[in-house]
């Protein structure tokens, strides 16, 4: 495929295989994420499997006016119970995709981590956003906004694989990578520039392969050509990036509701170096965002195999 500019061409990946993706939601007694889940499999993207409190779901079902009763339905007695189920049933690989329905984000990782019948596969897990940006020139990835707080170098070596392998399953066979910073030049004052130097540098001696890695990078480099001229800064990867990988968190979650609330952008968003995808949204998110993380997460379990 060439170039993605929208979220929307994803679909176009996914038609290529006939096999709607089994996804389970987790406590299904979730108006937004049902919403979500219903469009998709009517889309024919997944075959859902609803995990939760029969009467609650079934009751927001009809309240939202959809039509469930073909989806198979298994009962729990609590959210944590029908997390737990959830991700035994993807353990077992009974179902392709995890979803998070209405339970909290701690009980839902703990099931994930659990050492049992979890889904990690002994590696960094990490937050996965792609954007739609209506003043960028294609799609473009930011991690981690998410999971990890304040991931050292050898985390973000991990982050960055996690992402560059969903981006390599997309079509993008050379991904650009800015590592972001305060600044474009290397200061021993700021740790975030000399994680990027030596990111970039490891890059160059093929320790972190597949991918195009650049940094330290201010985001207006990063992501303006222009920005990038203006400061004589010499880069493959400035004003074409294809993942900016954040310094930490509080950076990373500031500049993800920036371009949801200010920039007005689409956004699909998944946790990834699990087994399978997660689709593990934001309550803020929209409806639509949920939806395309459905999408997301379906292309992604179709062409990584494990995420």
């Amino acid at each position: 495929m060439d170039m993605l500019t929208e979220l929307a061409q994803l679909r176009e990946l996914l038609d290529r295989s006939h096999k709607p993706k089994k996804l389970v939601l987790a406590a299904s007694e979730d108006a937004h994420s049902l919403n979500a889940v219903f469009n998709a499999a009517s889309e024919e993207i997944i075959r859902p499997i609803l995990v939760g409190d029969r009467e609650k779901t079934f009751g927001m079902a009809e309240i939202l006016n959809l039509d469930i009763s073909k989806f198979e339905f298994v009962e729990a007695s609590s959210p944590v119970e029908a997390v737990s189920m959830s991700v035994k049933m993807v353990h077992d690989l009974k179902a392709d995709v995890l979803m998070k329905g209405k339970v909290g984000t701690s009980d839902m990782m703990r099931c994930v981590l659990n050492k049992d019948y979890g889904l990690r596969m002994g590696k960094l897990l990490s937050h996965f956003a792609y954007f739609e940006v209506e003043t960028y020139h294609k799609l473009i990835a930011v991690t981690d906004v998410a999971m990890n707080i304040a991931p050292n170098l050898s985390e973000k070596i991990a982050i960055l694989n996690n992402s560059v392998k969903i981006l390599n399953n997309l079509g993008i066979a050379k991904p650009k990578v800015a590592v972001l910073g305060a600044v474009e030049k290397v200061n021993t004052e700021m740790v975030a520039t000399l994680d990027a130097a030596l990111l970039s540098k490891m890059n160059q001696r093929d320790q972190i392969l597949n991918c195009i890695v650049d940094g330290p990078l201010a985001f207006d480099n990063a992501i303006s050509v222009e920005s990038a001229r203006h400061k004589e800064i010499k880069s493959d990867v400035a004003g074409d990036t294809d993942l900016l990988l954040m310094p930490d968190i509080e950076v990373g979650n500031v500049l993800y509701k920036s371009m949801v609330f200010f920039a007005k952008a689409k956004v699909a968003s998944m946790i990834v170096g699990a087994s399978a995808p997660i689709v593990l949204t934001s309550r803020s998110d929209s409806e639509q965002a949920k939806f395309d993380s459905i999408l997301l997460a379906a292309v992604a379990a179709e062409y990584g195999g494990k995420s």
